[in-house]
């Protein structure tokens, strides 16, 4: 098997309408949570990013950047994951290159209605895991910011349960029962899961 590595090129959709400071720490914070600067990601063009996450969890940082950044009401994300080889490194994530990055690019042109698809170099795959998150879509695109930082705290604490979280979040534990049946998390885990288990078509 070849060493298979995700590459996720983002944008913020109305970045213009919000103060930077009030989304460019949340979108700092998830970045981080995967990797340094600027070997791992760098942020350009003022508010688009680009992530190198190994391909497991490159859905799950893809969600964990959308929660966090749909905290602001205005806001929301366009997410290409790209997977494939990577055959050149370099210090800056942006000037590395391999079939991860062009399939990344050429899946982030081509966002048009959705804002999160993959490309990889298998066609199934992609067809497969593109309707399951075309779907995922409907819920995730209208979360709330409410909804956004419970989701966020779910991804970030996977062991936790709702009792634990609502300590976290200081919010009674029907609210957060509430917002992660609200925002279909159990629907996105399993889809997530899925996901991982078809990666060995590349």
């Amino acid at each position: 098997m070849k060493l298979v590595t995700a590459i996720l090129t983002g944008d913020i959709i109305n970045s213009q309408m919000v103060a930077p400071q009030n989304w460019l720490p949340h979108l700092k914070e998830v970045l981080s949570a995967y990797g340094t600067e600027p070997k791992s990601w760098e942020i350009y063009r003022g508010d688009s990013f680009q992530l190198e996450v190994p391909s497991k969890v490159a859905l799950k940082a893809a969600i964990h950047l959308k929660a966090a950044i749909k905290q602001e009401k205005a806001l929301d994300v366009r997410i290409a994951v790209g997977l494939g080889e990577k055959k050149y490194s370099s210090e800056k994530i942006t000037e590395a290159n391999g079939s991860a990055f062009v399939n990344s690019g050429q899946c982030f042109e081509n966002l048009k209605k959705t804002t999160l698809a993959i490309k990889s170099d298998s066609e199934d795959l992609d067809a497969t895991i593109n309707i399951m998150l075309q779907l995922a879509s409907l819920s995730m695109d209208n979360w709330l910011p409410a909804t956004s930082r419970i989701v966020k705290a779910a991804i970030e604490h996977p062991n936790a349960n709702q009792k634990e979280l609502a300590a976290l979040l200081e919010k009674s534990q029907s609210s957060i029962s509430e917002a992660l049946i609200r925002a279909g998390f159990d629907e996105i885990q399993k889809m997530m899961q899925f996901y991982t288990t078809q990666l060995h078509q590349l």
